[in-house]
This record gives structure tokens, C-alpha cells and sequence, in this order.
């Protein structure tokens, strides 16, 4: 095993060279979201980040990729077939786990030892067991280092379905997450901080999704002139954008029935991502049902990405942020959330929202007192007519922009980061000091 160059545990000078740890940092899915912004705060404030990843687009100057622990490995793939869904596991695949793991612990050696780095915060790679062994080899790399760190928990694995029958419950007790004393953990809501109390007897700081509100959202471009023609929207078109994947608990038939009610032509619904990998199943239920309804849905995921580009055909790839200065309303009628960074989006960009009152928002968004129509898990007829009145109203909508702008950016800005992750880093200086 490899070791750390003058690797004195307990002598940390401050922590200025840190590193990110996840399974992946790339597009846009809310961890590599998250990590990004964590990383340009702290890189404001004078820290230099480095990155681990199985797959990572960032700079290679600064990054150690490991396709090993990328969660769609196939040495992984060939674990998650043996250790879900049933209750005992072969020696064999115990072996692998552990072999794997020995190998990914090496690679975080040197990474740590490459970079130089002084603390590691892991991007819910000790909360989402969809790489096990990665999981378990972050725990023994811990206990044998005690190396400053931050676990960033976006979601835990016991909300899941998918993980509630399993053969590697020893592990999940032991790694999901690990209990080390150098070990802060963060969460980004406040029923994660009581179950992580309540099962794992760990305490936690919050500290919620963030958008940098200090700065003003980009104006539409040139670029984006021609968006509305591409969506096949007439001028006087009413575009009410889903800004989210299609999957079921994003509960977007709530806003084909939006639509449905509110009538007309003018109103077309635009969703912007993809499926994801859980079937198409759900997907199809939404057209068969916007066609009985006499609603015009749109799926614009092809033509959605993380970075404009052309395609193959030459057509332009348009990112989700040039989509919602077009957009009149944002529907978000999610049943489950682990936060709602689409809820931040739209207020980022000063659209008025739909949102169902899922549990996460009625608990630890509404109370900031914010101004979107609420939905109590059905579109009532006040709904729709508040809905009316909105975009009816341009001086109304305007109303509701600036004031959640301004409620937004008091409660998630990068000022409110910036002073969560300056608290997580002095405790890293008391640990350390001398």
C-alpha cells in the first residue's frame, strides 16, 4: 500500500488544498451541480480544488480519474446484479467488493499524495450505495488516515426502494456513512439531519442547495433568438416549461392537467429532459394522456444539454438556462424531493412557479416566505385561476420575481455558502491545530 509523503495525522496546517471525491463529476445532475458550486466558493476564497472521479470533465491539471470508480464500471455493474434485491450474498462477490475496494483506497492515496491535499470532502459517496465498493474503500482510507473531510449527503440510501432488500446490509451499517471522528457531515435538509441522528447516532449541519444570486442571470443572446421557432411556438405562444427528467415522482401529469384546464391553444408544455434510466413507461403515460386531453406536450430533451453545441444534423443544442427566460411559468408538482435545485432555477431567472408542497419544501423552503402558487398534492380550481392571473398579469409577475429574488438571495445565495463552508473549515483548524 502506498503511503503518504511526511504524513503526520493531527498536524494540518489550514486547509487550502482540498479535494472532491464522487463517483462522478460531469453534466448536470444535482451532485456534480452542487460540487461545482462548493468548488468556486471555496476557489474565491483563495482554496485550491482538486478532483476524483471514475468520470469527471474537469481540467486534467487538477483531477485524477479512476474509471474503476465510475458507478456504471462493469466490475461494479457485475456487484449491484448480486447485492440488490436479495438477502445473502456469495463469498465470491465478497471478494470482489473488497478487491475492488483495496484497489480504489490505493488510488485515493495518491491522489491525496499527488495533489498534496489538507482535507477531502465526499460528494454522497458515503451516502447512495450505487458504488459499494468505492463506499467502502473512502471508510478505510478514513481509518487509516484520519485525514480532515466533509461527507456532502445529497440523499441517503434508506429513501430509496431500490435498496431496501439487500445483501450487504454489514456494509451499509459500516460505510453509508462511515462514523469517523474527523469525519463532519453535511446535509441539505432537515429531516436528513434527524434520521442521520436517529440511525447512525451522527450529527450534521445543514447546509442547502445554493445559487449565486449575487450575480445578475445571464441575458438571452443571440444564440437563443431563435429558441421559440425551434419549439415550434407561435408569437403569441404561452410556453410553461417542466424543467425536470421524466420520471414519476417529478408528478408531471399535474401539469398536463394545468394545461387541460386552462384551455386554449395558445398554452403548449415544454419538458426538457430525458427519461433517465427508468423506463420509458412513464414517459409514454404523459403523451397518451396529453393527447386525450387535448394538450400540447413537447419533449426538447434532444435538443437539451449541458453546453450548447451543434448536432449531428447542425441543428443547435441549447442549454436549460437559455430555455427559462422564454418560459411565462415553471411547474414543479414533485411528489418527493431531496431539495428542488429547479425550484432555485426558476426563481434564479425571476419565473413564477407552480409547486406541489412536497415534504422537503413545505418543511425547510415555504417557512422563507417565498410567493408561488402551492398545490396540496392535486391542481385544485384555485390553482388554475391563480395560475390565470398570473400570466395575465405581467406587473403581478414581475411583483412575485423580485420578491422571491430578493427572499432567494438572503436564504441561498453563495454568501450563505460561503459562511457554512468557512464554519466547517475552522472546525477542520481547531481538529488540526497544534
Amino acid at each position: 500500500m502506498p503511503g503518504l509523503t511526511n504524513w503526520k495525522p493531527g498536524r494540518w496546517i489550514t486547509a487550502k488544498r482540498i479535494g472532491f471525491v464522487s463517483t462522478r463529476f460531469a453534466g448536470t445532475d444535482g451532485v456534480s451541480l452542487e460540487s461545482a458550486k462548493w468548488a468556486a466558493v471555496l476557489g474565491r476564497e483563495g482554496h485550491f480544488c482538486a478532483w476524483y472521479a471514475g468520470r469527471t470533465d474537469q481540467p486534467a491539471a487538477c483531477s485524477l480519474c479512476v474509471p474503476e470508480a465510475f458507478f456504471g464500471h462493469p466490475e461494479n455493474l457485475w456487484i449491484n446484479e448480486r447485492i440488490w434485491g436479495r438477502t445473502a450474498r456469495d463469498p465470491l462477490v465478497t471478494r470482489r467488493i473488497t478487491a475492488l475496494a483495496d484497489y480504489l483506497k490505493s488510488t485515493l492515496y495518491r491522489f491525496v499524495e499527488q495533489f498534496d491535499l489538507k482535507a477531502l470532502i465526499f460528494e454522497n459517496v458515503l451516502s447512495i450505495p450505487m458504488h459499494v465498493p468505492l463506499g467502502v474503500a473512502v471508510t478505510h482510507f478514513m481509518a487509516e488516515t484520519h485525514i480532515p473531510a466533509i461527507a456532502h449527503h445529497h440523499d441517503f440510501y434508506w429513501e430509496r426502494m431500490r435498496y431496501s432488500v439487500n445483501a450487504v446490509n454489514d456494509i451499509l451499517d459500516m460505510a453509508f456513512p462511515c462514523r469517523d471522528p474527523e469525519l463532519q457531515h453535511v446535509v441539505i435538509n432537515q429531516q436528513a439531519q434527524e434520521d442521520l441522528a436517529r440511525r447512525k447516532g451522527a450529527p450534521a449541519v445543514i447546509v442547502p442547495n445554493v445559487f449565486d444570486f449575487e450575480s445578475p442571470p445571464p441575458a438571452a443572446d443571440a444564440y437563443t433568438a431563435d429558441i421559440r421557432t425551434e419549439l415550434g411556438l407561435a408569437p403569441d405562444d404561452v410556453l410553461i416549461l417542466q424543467p425536470t427528467r421524466v420520471v414519476p415522482r417529478k408528478g408531471i401529469e399535474h401539469a398536463v392537467n394545468l394545461v387541460r384546464q386552462l384551455g386554449g391553444p395558445r398554452y403548449k408544455l415544454v419538458v426538457s429532459h430525458e427519461a433517465g434510466d427508468e423506463g420509458l413507461e412513464y414517459r409514454d403515460m404523459l403523451s397518451d394522456y396529453a393527447q386525450r386531453s387535448g394538450v400540447d406536450l413537447r419533449f426538447f430533451a434532444t435538443r437539451v444539454s449541458d453546453v450548447r453545441h451543434l448536432n449531428r444534423e447542425g441543428r443547435k443544442v441549447y442549454t436549460l438556462w437559455d430555455l427559462y427566460p422564454h418560459a411565462a411559468l415553471v411547474t414543479y408538482p414533485s411528489l418527493y424531493e431531496g431539495f428542488g435545485n429547479a425550484f432555485l432555477e426558476a426563481i434564479y431567472f425571476k419565473v413564477p412557479l407552480l409547486v406541489n408542497r412536497y415534504a422537503i419544501f413545505h418543511r425547510d423552503i415555504e417557512p422563507k416566505g417565498f410567493r408561488v402558487i402551492t398545490m396540496d398534492g392535486y391542481l385544485s380550481r384555485q390553482n388554475v385561476e391563480e395560475v390565470r392571473r398570473v400570466l395575465e398579469s405581467p406587473a403581478l409577475r414581475q411583483s412575485i420575481a423580485d420578491h422571491n429574488y430578493r427572499i432567494a438571495e438572503r436564504y441561498y445565495s453563495y454568501g450563505e455558502l460561503r459562511r457554512c463552508l468557512r464554519t466547517l473549515l475552522l472546525t477542520i483548524e481547531s481538529q488540526t491545530a497544534p
